[in-house]
């Protein structure tokens, strides 16, 4: 019944019958206005409708579990290393990586000076100190900082998320 009545009057504010008459128009427009500020109680069944079903979609979203989050993102783990330098230690870190099933890119920085700099720069270490791993930007360093990470949990963590 309330919805024959709302929509009765919509139809009533929208049609331009009348709107010649200042005695029919300015409440009809005031009507309106009061309509658009309380949020259009008054609609059409069409939006009726429509509204009712984003309603009951709502309501099935609300209902799902809790444990159905979406995943989150895993954070890119990149080895710099150089061709033939500490090649020993560059296995290892694979080793480490693959054992813990992390997805890593190897990236060759043989000549590549302005890349090197950066990376010595940003984990505070030489040349000679490669492999260097970073997770998600941040350096971990070597293999050993990298085993030390992995021993206290901050690798999967860094990696994978809180």
């Amino acid at each position: 019944m309330l919805d024959v009545l709302r929509t009765t009057l919509h139809r009533i504010l929208e049609t331009p019958r009348g709107d010649g008459l200042a005695a029919v128009r300015v409440p009809k427009m005031l009507a309106r206005q009061l309509n658009d500020f309380l949020g259009h109680p008054l609609c059409s069944a069409d939006e009726l409708a429509r509204r009712r079903a984003a309603l009951e979609k709502l309501r099935s979203l609300r209902g799902q579990k809790a444990g159905a989050r979406l995943a989150r993102e895993v954070a890119p783990v990149i080895v710099y290393f150089e061709k033939d330098r500490n090649q020993r230690l560059t296995d290892r870190v694979r080793e480490l990586l693959d054992s813990r099933q992390i997805a890593y890119r190897m990236l060759d920085v043989t000549g590549d000076e302005p890349t090197m700099a950066f990376i010595t720069r940003e984990a505070k270490c030489e040349a000679d100190d490669l492999p260097i791993v970073y997770v998600g930007g941040a350096p971990i360093g070597g293999y050993n900082e990298l085993v030390e990470a992995d021993v206290s949990g901050a690798l999967r963590t860094a990696v994978f998320g809180a």
